[in-house]
């Protein structure tokens, strides 16, 4: 483990108790090793007397020991837990939270509704490039709805139910008739009207946190064959969420077991869960669904461990490639930030001839300082372990397409081998995504080249365009033999993909 320090973070919910284990090097780069998960049901033990009773609080201990025990073996050294609505709801909520210290040894936080909502804000709003939105945040005891402007958090409430205990109020077995599904509405939308803020805002994209919108998200993929593994960042329109919301309450319980991409301990809570999020989505008129893979362990981890990040659409994207780079060190920072600095020089002169937008600089861009990640797995054939790590790692502030669009540029061979790609991810690539590609795919190779030998031997380069042939100058410090024989034959390619001559001169650097 070295210098790294871990630290566990544990969050005691209303449906389910998680453990996850965050590891940060000496870069400050940090990355989850660990998550552990134990159902609960707090909302479903609370009696009629608002009292959680002392054989579920001691459930509650053995699980905070079992996972002082894991984070024991995994040598972690601090441990922040917090607990939400159902213990914040119960009577005896102050008791349970002595209880659970004396016992355990972990002091709790008990997290107001406000908290919960600007802490699970926090950890979204780090992960994703939307300025604008309705957030929702369904738990298994209360649903968290804030509305964010300009990245920052204008309004929330915490509303007093989640998907757990609408559950245990309007069905035994999980199973729901036409009037209870009716009822279930009505209590999401009387709770509304009471904060008409939340209707004032129309068109904006509602994006979901909790185990109720990722379920929905995994059964839209397994029905689509979607063809990459990942739930954060992954967009559903209101069509596919109508479909959803007639199909499931159809199937009884057992049937709903066999839903591909649904586990079976949400089987019984799916459709309240999913009810109070399309009520919301009609009566807040959104535009679209935005799933977040981050929420209030996120948000725990980084507003105590963590700089306070810059939370603007462009330093996201950054702060990720950061944070990638720093745990998967595999060549000199200079010579990356050089090959990044070239590739994008080259993407503006030849503008007026690709014409793409500022989006795909970025990706290439990004694709520069990572293209040698790979390294960190294994030097030979690099690419496509660095293909893997960009295409399944986090990257935030980027789409799907675009997270895709930087593991092929990043990882540029062929042609051939980038139609071969989009084959396998035509369902998220476009199909002219082969010509950008190996357009971009071709100038990061020249970029490349220019600091072959990694040791800036090229200080700077000018660019121009006439006509039909690309000029580069190139300023030398020291002997640049490697870089003249990588950028011949970089060349080649340049020529047969941009039907475009090539011109490289050099001048001693004054």
């Amino acid at each position: 483990m070295g210098n790294n320090r871990r630290i566990g973070i544990i969050d005691i919910g209303s449906n389910s108790i998680r453990l996850a284990i965050y590891e940060l090097n000496h870069h400050q780069a940090h990355r989850v090793i660990g998550e552990f998960k134990q159902s609960a049901r707090l909302s479903s033990r609370i009696g009629s007397d608002q009292i959680l009773h002392t054989p579920d609080i001691r459930d509650i201990v053995d699980i905070l020991i079992q996972f002082k025990q894991i984070c024991q073996t995994n040598q972690v050294t601090e441990i922040r837990a917090a607990a939400t609505a159902a213990i914040r709801n119960a009577a005896n909520s102050q008791e349970i939270i002595d209880q659970l210290l004396q016992e355990s040894g972990i002091e709790v936080e008990l997290l107001s509704g406000e908290d919960e909502a600007t802490i699970g804000f926090l950890g979204m709003s780090n992960s994703l490039d939307i300025e604008d939105g309705i957030l929702v945040d369904i738990g298994g005891g209360s649903t968290e709805v804030s509305l964010f402007r300009n990245r920052k958090l204008e309004q929330s409430v915490s509303f007093p139910f989640g998907a757990v205990n609408t559950a245990r109020k309007f069905s035994m077995d999980g199973n729901l008739n036409e009037e209870q599904l009716k009822n279930i509405r009505l209590m999401v939308l009387t709770a509304i009207t009471e904060h008409p803020w939340i209707e004032q805002h129309p068109q904006l994209p509602l994006v979901g946190m909790g185990g109720t919108i990722r379920s929905l998200s995994k059964i839209s993929q397994k029905k689509r064959k979607y063809s990459l593994s990942r739930t954060h960042n992954y967009k559903m329109e209101a069509v596919e969420m109508e479909q959803l919301v007639k199909w499931l309450p159809s199937l009884s319980t057992d049937k709903r077991k066999k839903v591909d991409g649904l586990s079976k301990d949400r089987v019984d809570i799916i459709i309240p869960g999913m009810l109070i999020l399309d009520t919301i989505f009609q009566a807040a008129k959104c535009s679209h669904y935005v799933i977040s893979g981050a929420g209030l362990r996120d948000g725990l981890f980084q507003g105590k461990y963590l700089p306070a990040p810059q939370s603007t659409a462009s330093s996201i994207l950054r702060q990720s490639t950061t944070n990638l780079l720093g745990l998967h060190a595999s060549a000199p920072i200079e010579h990356l930030e050089q090959v990044a600095g070239h590739a994008v020089l080259l993407y503006d002169a030849l503008q007026g001839i690709h014409q793409y937008d500022s989006r795909m600089r970025l990706c290439l861009h990004t694709a520069a300082l990572l293209h040698r990640i790979g390294v960190s797995m294994n030097y030979y054939q690099f690419a496509k372990h660095s293909f893997y790590m960009i295409a399944h790692s986090p990257l935030n502030g980027l789409s799907h397409r675009e997270i895709l669009l930087c593991a092929c540029i990043a990882s540029y061979k062929t042609k051939g081998k980038v139609h071969q790609t989009y084959q396998q991810h035509k369902d998220v690539l476009h199909e002219t995504d082969v010509d950008v590609i190996t357009k971009l795919g071709t100038l990061l190779q020249i970029a490349i080249a220019l600091d072959a030998s990694e040791t800036q031997a090229i200080a700077s380069i000018s660019t121009a365009v006439e006509g039909k042939q690309l000029h580069i100058a190139a300023a030398i410090k020291y002997n640049p033999s490697v870089e003249y024989r990588e950028v011949d034959n970089a060349e080649k390619d340049f020529h047969k993909i941009w039907n475009m001559k090539f011109s490289f001169q050099t001048f001693n650097q004054e």
